[in-house]
């Protein structure tokens, strides 16, 4: 995974360019109509259930917009909301507060809704020794946050990118001759760069499994696509040799079923392609 410092660097991307390709060379509608030393308050309204997420973030942007901006929280990061509640209350420069808004809310609500999908993926699996994973199907651009909303709902994250862990999928495995030739070029690959990174595997099937295991030194094997009797056979296959992660079309229908499996993680495109904004706003004062 990727260190904080990285982590940080991106989310500072992430700002600068949604304040440079929103603002651009002013708010022409705030400085049309608002006085410059106006000063303002506005709170923000969740107008709807789930959990909250991106308070932290909205003060990161709330700072670069104006350091000067006051941010009053009343509801942290990762907590249960329902419709009417006030989540926080900033004050400042009303232009500031304005320049930063629909940033914030878009944000807010992305991320809510990915935090709120994870959290009920997590509660799915409770009971189980099973977590689940997010994946790389993001939005372009703004995969930080969407990440960081998935470890605000109880998930955690898998790779950052494709330079943060070594995923040998099915077309990795073909355009390298196979399974056994695809781990050997990738263990070669990773001592002559002197790269410590860590492997995981697609299988396909379990004669891939086998494959897998016999070549060895690989860290997660991905079972994709594996109905639940496979799956179970697999996990007894492998053992304590890799740690194991279903995927694959894994909906709340079948999640528990494929933990139950005994595998380690669930990853799941889900939490991050297929979800509904939280509806926010944010209101003057």
């Amino acid at each position: 995974m990727i260190s904080d410092s990285q982590f940080q660097q991106e989310l500072q991307i992430i700002i600068k360019n949604a304040l440079r390709e929103d603002i651009g060379d002013g708010d022409h509608s705030s400085l049309a109509c608002i006085p410059k030393d106006a000063m303002g308050k506005a709170k923000l309204l969740v107008k709807d259930n789930g959990i909250i997420a991106g308070v932290a973030f909205a003060k990161m942007i709330f700072n670069e917009v104006d350091p000067e901006m006051q941010i009053e929280t009343l509801i942290e990061d990762g907590s249960p909301v329902k419709h009417g509640d006030i989540v926080f209350r900033v004050s400042g420069r009303s232009q500031s507060i304005l320049k930063a808004e629909r940033f914030v809310l878009n944000s807010m609500q992305r991320m809510s809704a990915i935090a709120t999908k994870t959290k009920q993926y997590v509660d799915l699996l409770e009971g189980t020794n099973t977590k689940i994973l997010d994946t790389r199907k993001t939005t372009p651009g703004i995969r930080a946050i969407e990440k960081w909303a998935v470890k605000i709902g109880g998930g955690e994250n898998h790779r950052f990118a494709l330079y943060d862990m070594v995923m040998l999928k099915d077309n990795h495995i073909d355009f390298a001759g196979g399974i056994g030739l695809a781990i050997e070029k990738t263990k070669k690959y990773l001592t002559e760069n002197n790269l410590d990174l860590k492997i995981i595997v697609e299988a396909r099937d379990l004669d891939e499994v086998a494959q897998i295991l016999e070549a060895g030194g690989v860290y997660r094997i991905l079972l994709d696509n594996f109905d639940y009797d496979t799956t179970r056979e697999a996990v007894k296959m492998i053992g304590d040799k890799s740690l194991t992660e279903s995927s694959g079309n894994i909906n709340e229908k079948t999640i528990r079923h494929y933990a139950e499996c005994g595998v380690d993680y669930i990853s799941s495109g889900a939490l991050t392609h297929s979800v509904y904004n939280m509806d926010l706003s944010l209101k003057a004062e």
